[in-house]
């Protein structure tokens, strides 16, 4: 439930177009639902602004499919990350209107948009295509939280000439998410060229030295680019939900 719904259901009652009954029926599950093995938070996007968002990994199928049907029932906008190709499928073929995005890992269904899709760009570029899986993690994050993004892929330091192809662009964007494997030197760069907030995201793509994504994070971690904010590695829905939450910020009063 959100601000919105709450909102329209209290407005209802006060018309007498709602009996108190049905009001404390809806409102039964406004903290949580206890589905046995998962407690469903209903109310988080009234305190946070955003619905919860489902961590998929290690989730068996039939848990995921408890989930899914119970936020059906709640018509919550759901988002779930890290969800096998074997599970995206059993899922897609349970709720046939619902999205399984095979290079993110992520599945969504949606009912409605929680709120207009705001216009303010978030631009996510990636070091190197095989940074994409984390990218489209960020991009549909970012889109199911709201706001519009985009990619700009394959502009590593390797041919850094690419980058500044891109650089009119790239100045254009309210927010930047960079995502970066290797040494991640990509935020670097990125944190010399640009005014507006930057979110590095490391990933665990490189050879053995590369640590499965620890020198890229630490790399970004001690940056001399001024004011980089870090994400842990191959976080690319972390970083998103934190660059929507800075577009947000002027909805704070």
């Amino acid at each position: 439930m959100n601000q919105a719904h709450l909102t329209n259901l209290l407005q209802q009652f006060k018309n007498n177009e709602l009996p108190l009954n049905e009001v404390l029926e809806a409102l039964k599950t406004l903290p949580f639902e206890d589905i046995n093995h998962t407690k469903l938070d209903f109310h988080r996007e009234l305190r946070n602004g955003y619905p919860e968002v489902v961590f998929g990994e290690n989730k068996t199928i039939e848990q995921l499919i408890d989930i899914v049907a119970k936020m059906e029932e709640h018509q919550v906008n759901l988002l779930a990350t890290r969800i096998s190709a074997e599970k995206g499928s059993a899922l897609k073929s349970q709720f046939p209107k619902s999205e399984y995005h095979s290079l993110s890992k992520c599945f969504t269904y949606k009912f409605s948009l929680s709120k207009p899709l705001n216009e303010n760009e978030i631009l996510i570029v990636t070091a190197g295509t095989s940074d994409l899986a984390v990218a489209e993690e960020a991009h549909i994050t970012a889109q199911m939280l709201g706001h519009a993004a985009n990619i700009i892929s394959d502009v590593g330091v390797a041919g850094i000439h690419r980058l500044f192809a891109q650089l009119d662009r790239i100045r254009k964007a309210k927010v930047i998410i960079v995502v970066a494997g290797m040494e991640g030197a990509l935020a670097s760069v990125m944190g010399g060229l640009v005014d507006v907030p930057l979110i590095a995201v490391p990933t665990s793509v490189g050879y053995g030295a590369n640590f499965n994504g620890v020198s890229a994070l630490l790399g970004m971690l001690t940056s001399c680019a001024n004011g980089i904010t870090v994400v842990n590695i191959d976080n690319g829905y972390g970083a998103a939900y934190a660059a929507c939450k800075i577009l947000d910020l002027d909805k704070v009063k």
